[in-house]
């Protein structure tokens, strides 16, 4: 049995953690006989957006640890506080909070600039030679750490040719890939999946899911 770090990005996809990718990969975790610990850097989200009308609120401000908590049932602890020491393996969820609550990916695209505890703990890992899973927009977050290290990885953002030659041009093996599938880097210990890259699927999500818990771990 394995121990997972999972790392979200505050709950719900257009300015969080995506809830459905994040609540699969627990549950995969789970039925594989694995356990997992959430972790949330504490800062302030980006934007907060209302999902029903897809508008910003302006004037609303929220925590992407407390936001992240609400996945986690209130079982998290800040990213400060992980350490690879007491994990196998670490997963990142998607949802576009990797892309403004982890990163700058929002604004900066391919030039983006990842959290610097994040990128400390994605190093720590992959230096331990430990397991690293991202799914939908995350691996997006792994190329720009992997970039500047210059290792180059295989990994996928779905079928959209686009960002696959946005991986390339980040240095990366970037690979098409369908909802279902998960493309592994057994070499660099990196798996990932599209997940929500693609048409919206939640069944073929989950299996994609299974198929890189069974594959990573």
């Amino acid at each position: 049995m394995s121990k997972v770090a999972v790392v979200l990005s505050g709950c719900g996809y257009l300015d969080g953690a995506e809830i459905h990718e994040s609540v699969l990969c627990m549950y995969h975790l789970e039925v594989a006989g694995h356990s997992y610990k959430c972790f949330a850097p504490d800062i302030d989200q980006k934007k907060v957006v209302n999902h029903l009308t897809k508008e910003e609120f302006k004037t609303e401000h929220r925590s992407v640890l407390i936001e992240s908590a609400r996945i986690a049932r209130g079982k998290i602890n800040s990213l400060d506080t992980l350490s690879y020491e007491g994990f196998d393996a670490l997963m990142l969820p998607g949802g576009f909070g990797a892309a403004l609550n982890l990163s700058d990916f929002a604004e900066a695209g391919e030039s983006l600039v990842v959290n610097e505890q994040l990128k400390g703990i994605i190093l720590e890992f992959f230096e331990a030679k430990r397991p690293i899973a991202a799914t939908c927009i995350a691996p997006v977050l792994l190329a720009a750490v992997f970039k500047e290290m210059g290792t180059r990885v295989t990994m996928t953002l779905g079928s959209d040719e686009k960002n696959r030659a946005m991986l390339d041009n980040m240095g990366m093996d970037g690979v098409i890939a369908k909802v279902d599938e998960c493309i592994s880097d057994r070499n660099n210990r990196v798996y990932t999946t599209p997940c929500y890259m693609e048409p919206d699927d939640l069944a073929g999500i989950g299996e994609g899911i299974k198929t890189l818990v069974k594959e990573f771990l």
